[in-house]
């Protein structure tokens, strides 16, 4: 338009003899610029309202995943497959606190990623458990709000295997940063090995739980299990964060008679404090082993809970 114009006003101009003509109205003009422009949208429009259907489609996925989002991680629920995991950020801390070289996907890594098939249609339903989150895979055209109480459903389907990556991107908190999305895809045959392993893994779960173990074996495996879902509130050094996280160096909850009240704050959390409920987040290995840790690191001499006692402690 605007080079018509300047064509206009350059050809047209009074020193070059132009006089401008005096009409008033043409119909078939009127009518012209009305039909022709209408046309043009519903030419544009009909294919992108069959674009915007097929992508607001959410029916007939292969595969449904619950994707919640907490206060710091990702948590996927494999509807109908009975496959429930919590994935964390796995980059060292090290790196963080700028005490090593950084690695090529610094603070987008987990420790478990979502793991998908190629070629199939997978629907994400999308809630958080605390705050709003966002659920944010750039390259699979994926981002969704999860807000706590509703749930959003995108979908994707991935034609070539590899690992995708996002991360939250909704400002959520002190640790907004720190909680990556990783998406897996794989082939279906290597998808099927996958599914198999979840099932092995989760028998073997089941038989940790119901064995005896040593002090000393869930200080050890305490102590990695406190890295991962506790280092981010309570310091390495147990000293927590004043005026925000309390300490966990000598205090009253760790003398011998507070086993059973820390096993319930870690278990259920604490109502109207920023301590999570960890008992849907860690098996009653994982529980046992980081109060047992927390009981004997930093110079406490607090006992030891066994994976049994968790489990009784759930079901009271």
């Amino acid at each position: 338009m605007f080079g018509v114009m300047l064509w206009a006003i350059v050809y047209h101009r009074k020193s070059r003899g132009a006089k401008a003509q005096h009409f008033h109205e043409h119909l078939w003009v009127e009518i012209l610029w009305t039909i022709v422009p209408f046309g043009i949208l519903v030419a544009m429009a009909v294919p992108a309202t069959q674009t915007l259907i097929k992508m607001y489609d959410k029916s007939e996925a292969d595969i449904n995943i619950q994707v919640t989002g907490y206060q710091w991680k990702w948590r996927y629920q494999y509807l109908g497959q009975d496959i429930d995991f919590f994935s964390n950020l796995s980059t060292p801390k090290d790196q963080i606190n700028n005490e090593a070289a950084k690695g090529e996907h610094y603070l987008l890594e987990v420790d478990r990623p979502v793991v998908i098939p190629v070629g199939k249609k997978v629907r994400f339903l999308i809630t958080a458990n605390d705050v709003i989150h966002s659920w944010w895979v750039p390259e699979l055209a994926v981002k969704q709000d999860a807000i706590p109480g509703f749930i959003n459903e995108a979908w994707t389907i991935v034609d070539e295997p590899g690992i995708y990556r996002g991360q939250c991107a909704e400002l959520c908190g002190r640790d907004h940063g720190f909680m990556p999305v990783v998406v897996d895809a794989r082939s279906e045959a290597d998808y099927q090995l996958w599914l198999a392993s979840q099932t092995q893994a989760q028998e073997a779960a089941q038989a940790a739980a119901e064995q005896t173990w040593t002090k000393e074996a869930l200080i050890s495996k305490g102590e990695e299990v406190y890295k991962t879902s506790c280092l981010a509130c309570h310091q390495a050094n147990g000293q927590g964060i004043p005026g925000a996280f309390p300490g966990l160096v000598n205090t009253p909850l760790m003398a011998s008679d507070g086993l059973m009240e820390h096993a319930r704050i870690v278990v259920f959390g604490r109502t109207g404090t920023a301590m999570q409920a960890f008992g849907e987040q860690l098996s009653d290995v994982d529980l046992a082993a980081v109060i047992t840790y927390e009981r004997n690191a930093w110079g406490n001499d607090g006992g030891m809970i066994t994976p049994q006692q968790i489990k009784q402690l759930k079901e009271e």
